[in-house]
């Protein structure tokens, strides 16, 4: 006679239900992170590019993908979660339906998930505290990562009776008895992450283009530098910061155009710092600091090294993360007490004022802003522009 607590027990669904929903679990991760290696890729080669859940400045895969913390022992974050995925599946392919064999390898798989979430916190502590701003996709993968580890956790539980410890010695011979299967797979794994840790190009890094000899740069007559070609018929105004990602893209793609197509294109610089300290738009800090490189960059205009010294911002600014005056000076040809001294000159405040008073009358709220023919466009310049240039 059963007793009443038999009749009670909870019953396992079949074993299939278990296997194949950590196997979508997996795979859905593994393609989520294929979907954030081409977007993280993109937001950095590709100057028009934006992804779909750009949706504010807090909520923002694209400020994630641009932040330092995306890359991790020299690959982009979304590749090692390639690499992760991969290897959880290669792991649960092992896993049989015979009743023997169907209990194995889920403990290990337990501490891979495990590790999955563990980063999944270290991640998004990231994301809170230091980048402030959270991607709607990689919180798909923190749910993934936790459904994982709960799944693991249940399938252990419900088809192996052994202790932790002992399940975790059982798998790790388990996997030795099949240690041909086991080598097929793992070779061509291991293989296939360590070519592309050592080949992985790094395209986050921005090589500025230099300033050719033959490429004209000067002042406009009311005082804003210039940089292309004099008598182009396409002039472009773009309001930047020296602290913003997009600006930073786009300096170089508009660069690189004029390089390749000279004579078609005159880009005209203004300043335009999302500092809270000079930008009265502000009501939080957005780029801390970047009006005092604005000014550094004005003063450089003075001595006729504007554009040394805005593309020596533009590569390094958003990484020091503070301004060593003195290298700064050396790196452009400036004397260093000159330059600190600038930050006391009021004609260069004023300057600045008065490129944010402009923008405001044109309409500029963020940046990059580009004015083309009285038209503003925001963070990018549409086809029809840059058809102009290439055409």
């Amino acid at each position: 006679m059963k007793s009443r607590n038999d009749n009670n027990a909870v019953q396992p669904l079949p074993f299939p239900v278990y296997f194949w929903t950590t196997a979508f679990l997996a795979a859905a991760g593994l393609a989520v992170s294929l979907y954030l290696s081409v977007s993280h890729y993109r937001v950095y080669t590709d100057a028009a590019y934006e992804s779909f859940c750009a949706i504010s400045q807090s909520i923002n895969c694209d400020n994630v993908s641009q932040s330092p913390y995306s890359v991790f022992l020299g690959l982009p974050v979304p590749v090692w979660g390639v690499s992760g995925y991969t290897f959880f599946l290669i792991l649960l392919r092992f896993v049989r339906s015979t009743h023997n064999e169907r209990r194995r390898v889920w403990s290990l798989l337990f501490c891979v998930a495990l590790g999955f979430s563990l980063y999944s916190i270290v991640l998004a502590l990231i994301s809170t505290w230091l980048i402030q701003s959270f991607c709607i996709m990689c919180i798909v993968l923190y749910g993934i990562n936790f459904l994982l580890l709960y799944f693991t956790w249940l399938t252990r539980k419900r088809f192996d009776s052994d202790s932790f410890g002992r399940a975790l010695v059982k798998d790790a011979r388990f996997l030795s008895g099949k240690r041909k299967s086991a080598v097929i797979a793992a070779v061509p794994f291991l293989a296939a992450v360590l070519l592309t840790w050592s080949f992985y190009p790094n395209y986050w890094f921005f090589e500025p283009p230099p300033i050719r000899a033959d490429l004209p740069h000067g002042t406009t007559a009311d005082g804003h530098p210039w940089i292309g070609s004099e008598t182009a018929e396409l002039v472009i105004t773009e309001f930047a910061d020296y602290l913003c990602f997009q600006c930073n893209k786009m300096h170089y793609y508009l660069r690189s155009l004029m390089i390749r197509y000279p004579g078609k294109l005159k880009l005209i610089h203004r300043h335009f710092p999302m500092d809270p300290r000079v930008n009265p738009l502000l009501k939080q800090e957005v780029h801390e600091g970047s009006g005092v490189l604005a000014v550094f960059a004005l003063y450089a205009a003075s001595q006729g090294k504007f554009w040394q010294m805005s593309d020596h911002l533009f590569a390094t600014a958003r990484s020091a993360g503070s301004i060593d005056v003195a290298a700064l000076a050396d790196a452009v040809g400036l004397d260093a007490k000159e330059l600190q001294n600038s930050l006391k000159d009021p004609v260069l405040w004023q300057k600045l004022q008065s490129d944010l008073t402009e923008g405001f009358q044109f309409g500029v709220s963020g940046t990059p802003t580009f004015v083309v023919n009285g038209h503003l466009y925001e963070g990018h310049l549409p086809p029809e522009i840059i058809t102009q240039i290439i055409d």
